[in-house]
């Protein structure tokens, strides 16, 4: 059988199980990774017996290669996503597509044009938290209130891109996954607002931001996002709470509870270990025999223009409408 042949860019976690799913899988050949320093990306290619490249730029030009993956810092995917599709290659990005809604919905066009493939991560939908909430969410009867908080206390904070503007973008594009879920389960959004800070003794790293949200659904649903992380935060969270008519589902980590009147049921919440194998070989999967994928680059778009609102919500003070034309 013809193995696809694969070129990594980036040299961080997510590039790591992503080499390791590849290796592991006879449906592909890992030819080279890409990164920003030659000596890191050799010690990384030597770890997984391929090629170090020392810039994206070469990686995408290579004609021995079908697919390049896109597991570095957000502000580079659109520029290599655009690369790597214009040379003819399919395309896996973690997400965000780009920080960029106009860039992002030009690549998606651009990926149609050339008949390949372009998949945006979204393992979040795959893991046993979102399985559980869709599994359960009839249970709490008609949707009013959904509240999702993730808060990262770090002190001092580390001074990495995730902590840089223009690499990690504002927090809810460069943190997508926190509005994907929503958009996922709940369809589509009427309204948008939101306020975020920095605090920051430099231009570009901040050792803290926090990040609050409010989305109003087509369905009436409203829900409050909440993303924090750095210095200046104190107590750590991750929590998703649903609240409907007949009940409540409370996600508190890795422990659920669906809570009615009186009463509390835990509920299972299955490994959120794996996942980027999984996600990996569903794109295989869907490469050589056309299964189809879990989320469509459409579907990410969408959250995107969601989370783009926001932006501009917390820039100018107002709330934001979506309208027919964003949908």
């Amino acid at each position: 059988m013809a193995k696809v042949r694969v070129g990594i860019v980036g040299t961080g976690y997510a590039a790591k199980l992503r080499a390791e799913a590849f290796l592991q899988d006879e449906r592909s050949h890992l030819i080279a990774i890409a990164g920003n320093t030659l000596e890191r990306t050799q010690a990384f290619a030597q770890d997984f017996q391929t090629e170090a490249i020392a810039g994206w730029q070469q990686l995408v030009e290579r004609e021995d290669i079908d697919l390049v993956v896109i597991c570095t810092i957000n502000r580079d995917h659109g520029a290599i996503a655009r690369a790597a599709l214009s040379g003819g290659k399919h395309v896996i990005v973690e997400y965000p597509l780009s920080v960029d809604l106009s860039e992002a919905e030009e690549l998606i066009a651009l990926a149609k044009a050339q008949k390949k493939l372009l998949h945006v991560e979204h393992i979040e939908l795959l893991g046993g938290l979102h399985q559980a909430l869709k599994q359960n969410l009839e249970k709490v009867g008609h949707l009013f209130y959904v509240r999702y908080s993730t808060i990262n206390p770090q002190n001092p904070a580390p001074r990495k891109w995730t902590y840089n503007h223009d690499m990690f973008g504002f927090p809810l594009i460069g943190a997508l996954s926190r509005l994907h879920r929503l958009t996922d389960l709940f369809g589509k959004v009427f309204s948008v607002n939101c306020h975020q800070r920095y605090w920051e003794v430099e231009e570009e790293y901040y050792q803290a931001c926090f990040c609050i949200t409010q989305l109003c659904f087509t369905n009436g649903l409203l829900a409050q996002v909440i993303y924090g992380k750095g210095e200046s935060l104190w107590q750590p969270e991750r929590k998703f709470e649903v609240h409907g008519d007949n009940g409540g589902l409370i996600f508190d980590g890795d422990t659920g509870l669906f809570i009615q009147s009186g009463e509390s049921t835990p509920i299972e919440v299955g490994t959120r270990r794996g996942l980027f194998a999984k996600d990996t070989s569903m794109v295989l999967a869907h490469l050589f025999d056309g299964v189809p994928l879990y989320v469509t680059p459409e579907e990410s778009l969408y959250t995107l223009k969601v989370a783009d609102a926001a932006k501009r919500a917390a820039q100018i003070g107002t709330t934001i409408f979506l309208t027919d034309a964003l949908n």
